[in-house]
């Protein structure tokens, strides 16, 4: 069983439909309208809500900012490969996938603001290499904001799966330090795998053997490195710009 902490995670699990509920936990306490949208959509779904003491919810959360609300419910739903696929099947001609691969996440709460960017600017899936699926699942959906319920999490263990979305025409662009190409440069328009590695160790050389293109975040010299969850917000940032823009000229009837 997994614990959830605070109302937009909970909100969002519940939403999602992909988690079974034991039973959502209130303060006694807690503002009503604070947590009212928690309890009637828990209503609606015939999930059972108890109101507890302060003591109770903080002897199971992480600490005391959990807001008054905690769930306990199953682990959430880890998206197939294959899945993936229908997924990307489903989406219309005029919305190229945009993919993100995170490998090197040092940190629970780093992966969590990741995915909150990721979910934000319409990154479609997230896929995580399985030797770093080993988190804390609270802690990365209190920073995510609701984003770890909704977006879809991808496990793979080796790169053959990276190799049939480039089959179907996905290309996968390194993010790393020092290549010639910025990513205001290049066109992150098509249908594009963002591979982001961490601040120790990049990305691996089995991923690199095998992108189509890197890129690289300018940055002046002597300034600091860039975490992972601030890198990947910056690299997805400029492909949802580009993406708008590119959208903006189509309907203003421009050539791009």
């Amino acid at each position: 069983m997994a614990i959830l902490e605070g109302k937009q995670s909970v909100l969002a699990a519940l939403n999602a439909r992909q988690r079974r509920f034991e039973v959502i936990l209130v303060r006694h306490d807690a503002h009503a309208e604070k947590v009212q949208e928690v309890i009637d959509t828990a209503e609606q779904l015939g999930v059972a809500v108890r109101r507890v003491d302060a003591k109770e919810l903080d002897s199971l959360a992480h600490g005391a900012t959990h807001g008054g609300v905690v769930a306990i419910c199953s682990a959430k739903h880890r998206t197939s490969v294959g899945d993936l696929i229908t997924l990307l099947d489903s989406l219309s001609v005029r919305e190229p996938p945009l993919l993100m691969l995170l490998e090197g996440v040092d940190d629970d709460r780093n992966l969590g603001f990741s995915l909150r960017t990721a979910d934000a600017v319409g990154v479609h899936a997230v896929l995580i290499k399985k030797h770093l699926w080993d988190f804390d699942e609270t802690e990365v959906a209190r920073p995510a904001s609701g984003a770890y319920e909704r977006l879809p999490l991808v496990q793979i263990d080796t790169v053959e799966p990276l190799k049939q979305l480039q089959a179907r025409g996905i290309e996968l662009l390194g993010c790393i330090a020092g290549v010639r190409t910025t990513i205001f440069k290049a066109d992150l328009t098509g249908p594009t795998i963002l591979a982001i590695g961490g601040e120790k160790r990049g990305l691996s050389g089995a991923v690199r053997d095998i992108c189509n293109g890197f890129v690289t975040i300018p940055t002046k010299v002597g300034g600091s490195s860039l975490s992972l969850s601030h890198a990947s917000a910056i690299v997805m940032a400029e492909a949802l710009r580009q993406r708008l823009d590119k959208e903006s000229a189509k309907s203003d009837g421009s050539s791009v």
